[in-house]
């Protein structure tokens, strides 16, 4: 490479380097901000049973998910007055159906419902179901989340105390996620901890608040998903949850996060499954938050120093700053893991973080590459954050 070339290679680089350290440090902020609020709310009395409302939980199913059972029963098993759990399938033949079944005899003195849902009322299947799930609800609080979720025994009694505020439409929980045995799997989890939640935390932080909710968890009033044009707002949009958190958090009302976490269990993703994954988020966050995605271009310290240290022949001060990297991005990935997840696990795989870090990049520059994502057996095709069918392919895709 000539000399002119080589230079320039490693200023971009070393500017990208810094920039990505700023991004540690905003991340940094948020963590601290984090835990500073968890210690408030865990400090205050907790709410009389009396004034926690009854609350209607709607998960929408699709096949049956890694650790499916103990997660059904972890929302049985609260601690809570008041609450029913309605779940919704849109094919009578679906394995889901008869662990719900199993749940009703385990649990009888629970309203568990289940609710065929028959009728494919736009892209989004799930949303279709929540659709026609949502007259069997008989609160006016309502919690929707993932099928795979596993939550602990108070996750009730947290994430409806914010919702006595009128000022809080939504709330919503950052998630772990439990690896399977394959290297997939266990990229994938490794990013959930040290990428994609400190990326939540900086952005609370930059933006003085949510203004998106979670799949994880997305509890509110009847009232309020009313006032944006109800489930069938979304009945073509991927990001459902993202979309939910947007338009209330329009309306003037705060998005509210949660003290509690919710654990995901992985599937055994083989790599080239962890690649379409990715890849999905990634088209669905570049529709959905387009400065922020390009803003990702930031977040890649260690590439950003590897090639800065490439550029520059190994000269000290790149080696300095690489340290300087590989330090940041450890503490922030670790602290966040263990301090607002308490995912000691992610530890374990921690010598998978340089390879998570070096396929990023290439996942955010294909997610510029078509508008094309696999989901759910399906492949559809994105544009501005809607969905048309493309085509239906053999086998179940990914989850989530």
């Amino acid at each position: 490479m000539p000399p002119t070339s080589r230079a320039v290679l490693e200023t971009v680089a070393a500017l990208g380097t810094v920039g990505s350290l700023f991004f540690y440090f905003l991340s940094t902020l948020g963590l601290a901000g984090f835990l500073s609020d968890t210690r408030k709310k865990l400090k205050q009395p907790p709410l009389p049973a009396s004034q926690l409302p009854p609350i209607s939980i709607l998960k929408p199913l699709k096949g049956v998910d890694p650790e499916i059972w103990e997660s059904f029963c972890s929302h049985c098993e609260q601690d809570y007055p008041q609450f029913q759990l309605i779940f919704g399938v849109s094919d009578a033949a679906d394995p889901a159906i008869e662990v719900v079944r199993k749940l009703q005899a385990k649990y009888p003195n629970i309203p568990i419902e289940l609710i065929v849902c028959d009728r494919v009322l736009g892209a989004n299947i799930k949303v279709s179901n929540l659709v026609q799930m949502l007259p069997t609800a008989r609160h006016e609080v309502l919690l929707v989340n993932d099928s795979d979720i596993r939550v602990p025994a108070d996750y009730l009694r947290k994430v409806t105390a914010p919702l006595v505020d009128p000022s809080v439409g939504l709330v919503t929980c950052l998630y772990r996620g439990v690896a399977g045995p394959t290297l997939g799997s266990r990229l994938e989890a490794v990013g959930i901890s040290t990428d994609f939640v400190p990326g939540v935390l900086s952005a609370l932080f930059l933006e003085k608040g949510l203004h998106f909710g979670l799949g994880s968890t997305l509890a509110f009033h009847r009232r309020d998903l009313e006032a944006i044009g109800g489930f069938e707002a979304f009945l073509d949009y991927l990001a459902d949850d993202y979309e939910l958190g947007r338009r209330i958090a329009a309306t003037g009302k705060r998005v509210e996060l949660s003290a509690a976490t919710v654990t995901t269990f992985l599937p055994a993703y083989t790599l080239g499954e962890f690649f379409r994954h990715q890849l999905r988020w990634s088209r669905t966050i570049r529709d959905a938050r387009r400065w922020g995605y390009a803003g990702l271009l930031f977040t890649f310290g260690m590439p950003w120093a590897l090639v800065t240290l490439l550029a520059a022949h190994g000269a000290a001060e790149a080696w300095i700053l690489l340290g300087m990297t590989i330090a940041a991005r450890l503490t922030v990935g670790i602290g966040t893991a263990v301090l607002v997840l308490n995912d000691e696990p992610v530890i374990r795989n921690i010598v998978f973080l340089p390879l998570r870090d070096l396929i990023a990049p290439l996942v955010w520059a294909a997610g510029f590459m078509g508008n094309r994502i696999h989901w759910r057996g399906e492949v559809f095709n994105l544009k501005d954050g809607r969905l048309t069918i493309a085509k239906a392919v053999p086998s179940a895709d990914l989850k989530k």
